[in-house]
């Protein structure tokens, strides 16, 4: 399903009129960019199908057009695409020639771990490509000949237009920080890093490959073109040292900006940090709204180092703030008017506070008590991102349901489930111990998971759910679990997104009929299912938005782990005392197979809680600095509609 998801705009940079200079004046690298990766993903393929017609037409089919693509989840979007368009008769492949970027080694080509398992099956053995025109480095190339393989693939390898990604160090193919700028096709040992984070495809470090082939930069590099596209907030840091910082090897892909027929396409939120996109009052004139106006000023407490009242008239001229004074000025009205815009986000009743004025509330008084519908995509996001105020709406009185969207199963642990296997087995209950440690130490390397063993781990994850939630008094008839299909494939790699999923969403909306949604708009979540579930929800929106209850209806965002709202965007903060706060950590702590030994922990090694705590405090002391009451810690939320 196409890409929906985008958050709520306001205010911003008129570019209507800009001049090109002006707009791209940051830019080393021109930066194309769209509100979503599927209009960026038509945008590309219409380069595609383009440039192979003109390649057509200027040599009369005598020499192939040569197309360079990319592994990773980058590119699988675009190769859909363009499936679709050769399905319609839009673009013929029978004149094209395709390289692929790099491959692990060794490795079966069959793999499903392959790198290129997606080139094939998404895109190459769907299309009228010829088998003889697929170049993809062979990870069965026995060691001996290995060296004399890659110097003929480098010679053959000319590239009119390449496609390709990047990883968050800013790696092109497996071209890792500091790899040498003159490089060519090469066997490559991977750091440690690198296979750190391909392992969560491997189940664990010793079954991941630790070399890989791979283009080199200079072989990149001697492309006629190229097209670097970027989806998501983990690369906005990236994304703005290509296109905006300085050439260093260290950024293998910063190296690019060398190229004179380059162009990086990146949706909204991979650009986040460009100067256009972050910061666009450097650039040119703007759409001064309250909230866009509160932003600038948040920036601007941060440039020079001062709380929002104490900020002066030169504060803002000398930070190229002079166009806001013109528009909202005087500076001393826009710091009360931000002051007060930011103070009427705090509220500590983040269901309404029942017979009172809520003039200046972000959530309405009435109706009281709500029904409240919040939506986990895995077992412990509730009480990891939003734990304190789903404790106070609990406690407040609403009517709060909590749907876990995925079973969670495969990021238990092995010996998690044979602990618990023991305990039963010691208290006298079940012994299903040795049968179950048989079923584990059959698992094969590449397998999926076996169902049986997923089962056992979705209901390790169901049973600390409920206690979680229990411990600040919520009822088990007040909890459900979703377990959406697309996320059952038994691995890290997941489905796509269906209508079966969606109609599973629908169906507990119109039970609940709640008259607050909270979700989780998390867009950096490294394995993706955050950002499938806020999709589920969003489509199944889309199908109930004409029902009467959902008239009365409002949308809040929270964040996952990662990473925590930009004050500028915030609509609702919760504070917490020191004793919600621990009772949120207490509530954390029920997810015992999330604890120490989490399966799959990305590059942070803090557990949940401490990552939780430390996001919250932090929060609370951006409120303190900018002049706000002092709290222990703020939970923010994002209203959608």
């Amino acid at each position: 399903m196409d890409n929906k998801y985008s958050l709520p705009k306001d205010g911003g940079l008129i570019v209507k009129d800009i001049p090109e200079d002006l707009l791209y004046r940051f830019e080393k690298i021109p930066a194309t960019i769209f509100e979503h990766e599927q209009s960026a993903v038509s945008y590309i393929a219409d380069s595609v199908s383009e440039a192979i017609r003109v390649h057509e037409r200027a040599n009369e089919g005598k020499r192939p057009f040569v197309l360079g693509l990319s592994t990773g989840k980058t590119p699988l979007g675009l190769y859909r695409e363009l499936v679709k368009r050769y399905e319609k008769g839009e673009i013929d492949f029978s004149n094209v020639v395709v390289y692929s970027l790099d491959e692990f080694y060794p490795i079966n080509k069959e793999s499903q771990h392959c790198r290129n398992y997606y080139i094939r099956n998404e895109f190459l053995n769907l299309v009228n490509i010829k088998p003889e025109n697929i170049h993809i480095p062979d990870g069965t190339i026995s060691p001996t000949e290995i060296t004399q393989y890659c110097e003929q693939f480098e010679k053959s390898c000319n590239i009119d237009l390449m496609l390709m990604g990047t990883g968050t160090n800013g790696q092109i193919g497996f071209n890792e920080p500091g790899s040498y700028e003159k490089s060519r096709t090469r066997l490559v040992q991977l750091s440690h890093n690198s296979r750190k984070i391909q392992s969560i495809f491997f189940s664990s470090m010793e079954r991941t490959p630790d070399m890989a082939i791979t283009m080199g930069i200079e072989t990149i590099l001697r492309s006629k073109r190229i097209i670097l596209m970027a989806w998501g907030e983990e690369k906005t840091d990236i994304i703005r040292s290509i296109v905006e910082g300085e050439m260093n090897n260290q950024q293998p892909a910063t190296l690019l900006q060398q190229h004179d027929n380059i162009e990086v396409v990146a949706d909204e939120n991979a650009a986040g940090k460009l100067t256009r996109m972050a910061t666009p009052w450097l650039v040119g004139k703007c759409n001064w709204t309250p909230k866009f106006m509160r932003r600038a000023v948040v920036w601007l407490c941060g440039e020079v180092g001062k709380p929002i009242l104490k900020l002066t008239h030169n504060d803002y001229i000398e930070h190229s703030l002079g166009d806001l004074l013109e528009a909202k000025g005087p500076y001393d009205k826009i710091n009360i008017d931000v002051f007060n815009d930011l103070q009427h986000t705090i509220t500590g009743w983040p269901g309404g506070k029942p017979n009172v004025d809520d003039s200046f509330r972000p959530v309405s008084s009435k109706p009281f008590p709500k029904r409240v519908l919040i939506f986990s995509p895995h077992p412990d996001d509730d009480v990891i991102s939003m734990g304190g105020t789903f404790i106070r709406l609990v406690e407040q009185g609403h009517d709060v349901h909590v749907a876990y969207e995925t079973s969670g199963n495969v990021a238990v642990h092995d010996d998690v489930v044979l602990q618990h296997l023991d305990t039963a087995r010691e208290i006298g209950f079940a012994d299903k111990y040795n049968e179950v440690k048989g079923i584990i130490a059959s698992k094969k390397k590449g397998d999926s998971e076996p169902r049986a063993l997923l089962d056992l781990k979705g209901g390790i994850r169901r049973a600390e759910a409920k206690a979680a939630v229990r411990s600040f008094g919520l009822d088990e008839g007040h909890v459900h679990f979703l377990n959406l299909p697309f996320y059952e494939t038994g691995g890290i790699k997941k489905g796509a997104l269906t209508d079966t999923d969606i109609d599973i969403i629908v169906k507990i909306l119109r039970e609940v009929k709640p008259h607050q949604i909270y979700a989780a708009g998390d867009l950096a979540d490294p394995h993706g299912t955050h950002r499938i579930c806020i999709e589920a929800v969003l489509n199944a929106l889309d199908i109930i938005r004409k029902d009467d209850w959902f008239k009365e209806c409002h949308m809040w965002l929270y964040r996952g782990a990662w990473m925590e709202w930009d004050l500028g965007m915030v609509d609702m903060a919760v504070p917490l005392s020191p004793d919600e706060l621990l009772k949120k950590r207490h509530a954390i702590y029920r997810h015992q197979s999330q604890k120490d030994i989490v399966p799959f922990p990305g590059s942070d090694n803090r557990e949940f809680w401490q990552r939780a705590e430390e996001r919250t405090q932090n929060t609370a002391r951006l409120y303190d600095k900018l002049g706000m009451a002092e709290y222990q810690a703020i939970e923010v939320f994002v209203r959608m509609f």
